[in-house]
């Protein structure tokens, strides 16, 4: 049988078909009706962080199978971070340099569906390409994960906005005049050190309440139609049932990304694949699947 070879503005044009179909049903996706089997609330089982070492040789082999097509994928992070960069050190941002490169983390759990989805796809016995990651848009539940991530995206603007009052409220609102007196001022002065030390504090409830929020919803969005509000219940019980092994994968993933922005965020097109596949094998190992 003929196969015909559709050239990349055709194949760009039909994902675009499928992702303003997707909004359409955005407005319904917090309270459609859900077939009963499919929104009933999934079972949470307990991981110790043994299980960890699991979870991650899985996503290593997810990542050599796929090397070259999450490459392709994921070498839009780094020049994002190097981008942000540019603006801060263009436009005297730069005291928001900082809580600009920890969002990552805030966001991260949208960011990294077309991993989840190739995963998924690869535990389903499928060929996967980077072709394949874009199958997210063809989800039943694609409402209620752009509806999820808009919540993300939200807590983003809101850890942005707090950034930028503490610093004003501790080291005043004048702008720093060069990258030198920048680090002078925080790292050499005791309101500095308070803006650490508070920023730091802020920060760590804003990732707690992320990684509450979205943990495994993203995955069980993927896999089942049950919408936002059970998707995020889920979550939170699954952080609730396993609070050490939750807290361990939260410094994981703060500690990877942090890695990984060194030099210059290149690390991340390692990292973020990485974590990525983990994060669906980690969905995995907490939820019970469906009988």
């Amino acid at each position: 049988m003929a196969t015909t070879i559709r050239n990349p503005l055709e194949w760009g044009w039909d994902q675009i078909k499928h992702g303003a179909e997707a909004l359409e049903t955005l407005s319904h996706s917090a309270t459609k009706p859900h077939d009963e089997a499919v929104a009933r609330p999934p079972i949470v089982r307990p991981i110790a962080v043994s299980d960890f070492r699991e979870i991650f040789q899985r996503a290593w082999s997810d990542f050599g199978a796929y090397r070259t097509d999450v490459f392709f994928l994921c070498v839009i992070y780094p020049v994002i971070g190097l981008v942000m960069a540019r603006v801060a050190f263009g436009y005297d941002m730069l005291p928001l340099l900082f809580p600009m490169a920890s969002g990552f983390a805030l966001v991260g759990p949208f960011a990294a569906l077309s991993l989840y989805e190739m995963s998924r796809q690869r535990e389903m016995g499928v060929e996967v390409t980077w072709r394949n990651a874009f199958g997210v848009l063809e989800s039943p539940a694609i409402g209620s994960i752009v509806l999820l991530g808009l919540i993300l995206c939200a807590i983003f603007v809101l850890w942005m906005a707090t950034a930028s009052s503490l610093y004003t409220a501790i080291l005043g609102p004048e702008q720093p005049l060069s990258m030198a007196a920048f680090i002078h001022d925080v790292f050499m002065t005791t309101p500095g050190w308070k803006l650490i030390a508070v920023g730091c504090g802020v920060g760590f409830l804003f990732a707690c309440l992320t990684l509450a929020v979205s943990v495994v919803s993203f995955p069980l969005l993927l896999e089942r139609d049950v919408g936002v509000g059970v998707a995020i219940e889920t979550s939170v019980r699954a952080v609730a049932v396993n609070p050490v092994p939750m807290a361990v994968w939260g410094v994981i993933v703060t500690g990877s990304l942090l890695l990984g922005s060194l030099p210059f965020f290149a690390g991340l097109i390692v990292v973020i694949p990485v974590l990525g596949h983990a994060t669906w094998h980690l969905y995995r190992a907490v939820i019970m699947p469906r009988a």
